[in-house]
Order: C-alpha cells, then sequence, then structure tokens
C-alpha cells in the first residue's frame, strides 16, 4: 500500500477555508508544516508554487494534485484537503476543485514520486472513489477510504 504510507491521518483537512488556488497551495502547506514541524515552510511552498507555474495540477474534475520537489524533505509525504464551497484553482476542465492531494518530495526521489502518482491517478480514475472520499466526516474516514482504494489497485 503506497498512498497509506504517504498521506497522514493528521495531514487531512476536511473543511479548507481556501476559494482560490494561491490561497490553498499556503494553506496546503501549513497543514503540511503542523504535522511535519521540522519542514522549511517557504522551501517547500516555492517548490510547489513553482511546478503550478508550469501547468495547472487541477487535472481530475474537481481534484487538484499539487506536488514538489525540494532538499528540504526526504521521501515523500502528503496532505488532503476537503472544500465543500469549491476552490477557484484553473483548472484544466475550468470547473472548481474540491478535493487537494498535495505531495512533496525529496529531489533525488523521483522514481518514486512518480510511482505514488501514478498510483494516485489509478486510484482517482475509479467512479465512486471521489464521492466516497468527498462524503467522509473525519479524517480517518478520509485516510481509511483511500487506504481501500489504494489496496484494490494493482
Amino acid at each position: 500500500m503506497i498512498l497509506g504510507q504517504v498521506f497522514n491521518e493528521k495531514a487531512i483537512k476536511l473543511n479548507l477555508e481556501s476559494e482560490e488556488k494561491d490561497e490553498v497551495l499556503e494553506e496546503m502547506v501549513e497543514l503540511l508544516v503542523s504535522v511535519y514541524p521540522s519542514l522549511n515552510r517557504d522551501e517547500i511552498l516555492e517548490s510547489v508554487i513553482s511546478r503550478e507555474s508550469k501547468m495547472s495540477t487541477g487535472i481530475k474534475t474537481a481534484i487538484a494534485v499539487p506536488h514538489g520537489k525540494t532538499d528540504a524533505i526526504e521521501g515523500v509525504v502528503g496532505a488532503i484537503g476537503i472544500s465543500r464551497t469549491g476552490i477557484d484553482y484553473d483548472s484544466l476542465d475550468g470547473k472548481p476543485v474540491h478535493l487537494v492531494f498535495m505531495m512533496l518530495s525529496s529531489k533525488g526521489d523521483c522514481e518514486y514520486h512518480l510511482r505514488v502518482l501514478r498510483h494516485l491517478s489509478q486510484v482517482m480514475d475509479s467512479k465512486s472513489f471521489y464521492e466516497d472520499i468527498i462524503n467522509q466526516t473525519t479524517a480517518q474516514g478520509v485516510y481509511s477510504t483511500l487506504c481501500k482504494y489504494d489496496s484494490e489497485t494493482k
């Protein structure tokens, strides 16, 4: 199970406050820093913004996967945020984002970073995944649902 190792139940926010992309990137970075206090907030925010400037990571309907690579971290860590109202994210389909999966990895972990992205993409392809995640009311519920779908993915 890959995603269960990257995403942490403590790094799940059920009610994102942000309504715009730049704000949600900062909110998600703050969430990661609250769980992993050794992270350098400015450095990881810069890595995510830099990646986002190349092309929007609002890649699936209502879902964004902002990510970045930085030497400020070892391995791969992630956070999940849910917006009940929607975020103006400059998504490829032009629609608001309600589910955000933020990932950070070390620059030397490219292969694992891509493996996690591929796994997440496969999980998101399940027709019921989005609804099952968005309807959760606890961080434990979100995490358990993610792990369930992750375990079903090969």
